[in-house]
């Protein structure tokens, strides 16, 4: 039976509280009827004839509530600020920097008697202090490789290998020497550098800026001719972080060459000496291209007379000869965009000691 107040058979289905009423938690409030794409006549409306039983309302315009208006303007002001960081963030890298020019002196040793000769290049380096040399790139040693502050143990020996990839080139190879070939030297360097490096070859001057052997070692191939292609090397390299985002990198290296007079086989030997001091620089980029910025070259090279022009080709004194009278070519102390002629005079001690 059913409980107090409620009939026998319980509450009949349809009732109020009978039954599942699937439209129970339905609420049809006055906005949905408005809002209602179907709309029933009035029963007046019905009477005519062939009457439909509703008909379809004008849709409603759709605007945009004002949380949307502002949902859409926030988003767009996070999409700017986005961009204007991405470009202008602090925590970018600086802008590139442009390289230096390379600055470049060449000084030229003149001997002071006689220039030492012998028939083989053997008996030459026996008797010099250049004995003890290694011979070509197994004399330039690359340091202990380690980290910096800001830079890895990679990119350390990145430096230190382009630096010692640009001597090679530019002082031990052959083609560079005695011939015209530039490219292995030039493909190291920074791309900023090549319209002065061009120009220099393109119109040497004696302007601290433009000479060919301040970029590399290069001999006047009408006069001399390599006697020996084992050239002999030793010095050291040394690398330093100058801020956190340059590497730089300083050779010291002296160079000996044999060399006897061009076209003549079995013509006598001399040593040529050549110190060279160059400044690498590398940013990030050119760690990662296996570049570099060449900004700083200086030489002291003999035996060769101060008044030789030594700026697009060395000219050395072979055996048996001696460095004309006089200082180096005159300068202008009126004229500018010149550096000052400089000149040496090579110590006997840095030539071979042939017993007479």
């Amino acid at each position: 039976m059913g409980g107090p107040g409620e009939p026998p058979a319980g509450t009949p289905e349809g009732a109020p509280g009978g039954g599942e009423d699937e439209y129970g938690s339905v609420v049809f409030d006055e906005s949905f009827v408005r809002a209602a794409r179907l709309q029933e006549f009035s029963a007046q409306e019905r009477m005519g004839d062939h009457a439909r039983a509703v008909r379809r309302r004008p849709g409603l315009r759709k605007s945009l509530s004002r949380q949307a208006v502002i949902l859409v303007i926030l988003i767009a002001v996070a999409f700017g600020t986005a961009i204007y960081m991405g470009v202008r963030h602090p925590y970018q890298s600086p802008a590139a920097r442009r390289p230096e020019p390379l600055r470049m002196t060449v000084v030229p040793l003149a001997p002071r008697g006689a220039v030492p000769g012998a028939a083989q290049a053997a008996e030459l380096y026996a008797h010099s202090p250049a004995k003890e040399f290694r011979v070509g790139a197994s004399g330039i040693n690359l340091p202990a490789a380690r980290r910096t502050a800001h830079f890895s143990d990679g990119q350390v020996v990145a430096a230190l290998t382009t630096a010692k990839d640009y001597l090679v080139e530019s002082s031990l190879d052959p083609d560079v020497l005695t011939g015209d070939s530039v490219r292995s030297a030039r493909i190291l360097l920074d791309p900023e550098l090549l319209d002065q490096f061009d120009e220099s070859f393109r119109h040497p001057a004696a302007d601290g800026r433009h000479a060919p052997t301040g970029w590399l070692v290069r001999f006047d191939p009408r006069r001399v001719e390599l006697a020996d292609p084992g050239i002999r090397v030793q010095g050291t390299l040394r690398i330093a972080e100058t801020d956190k985002n340059t590497l730089e990198v300083v050779s010291d290296h002296t160079f000996v060459y044999a060399l006897r007079p061009a076209g003549t086989r079995t013509g006598p030997v001399s040593l040529f000496t050549l110190r060279r001091e160059l400044h690498f620089r590398f940013d990030r980029d050119d760690l990662r291209l296996r570049q570099t910025e060449l900004f700083g070259s200086a030489a002291q090279a003999g035996p060769l007379s101060c008044s030789a022009d030594s700026t697009a080709r060395l000219r050395p004194l072979l055996a048996g000869e001696h460095a004309t009278a006089g200082g180096p070519a005159g300068t202008d102390p009126y004229a500018t965009g010149a550096a000052t002629a400089l000149c040496g005079a090579l110590a006997p001690a840095a030539q071979p000691s042939l017993s007479r």
